[in-house]
């Protein structure tokens, strides 16, 4: 991993968290006491921080330092191919349940004549 994929990285995750907490670059700055404009260079990978400001920020989102350097993790194919499978059978029990279910009322309030 270089450091242009580090900074990725962290803008990333920086951007998730903040956003997760319903937070703008604006107020972060503001609880960091850093400019609005960092807080976009460093989360558009234009700029890296000290490992104060790191901690800063970490402890202004209620997180481990550790959370910004994670990657995100992929879902392997497998595991997204098993979870289409199961919500296709899914959508067609539910489907199934639902004709039933109408059927039932049909016939309780609209009865056939004879």
């Amino acid at each position: 991993m270089n450091e242009n994929e580090l900074r990725g990285i962290l803008g990333t995750n920086l951007k998730r968290y903040r956003c997760f907490r319903g937070l703008s670059q604006a107020k972060l700055a503001e609880i960091v006491d850093i400019s609005p404009n960092f807080i976009s260079d460093i989360e558009t990978g234009k700029r890296w921080l000290s490992s104060d400001t790191l901690v800063n920020l970490a402890g202004a989102l209620n997180i481990d330092v550790y959370e910004f350097l994670k990657p995100e993790t992929i879902v392997p194919d497998d595991i997204t191919a098993f979870i289409a499978k199961y919500t296709e059978e899914a959508a067609s029990i539910l489907t199934t349940l639902v004709a039933q279910s109408l059927e039932r009322l049909r016939k309780q309030y609209l009865p056939e004549s004879e």
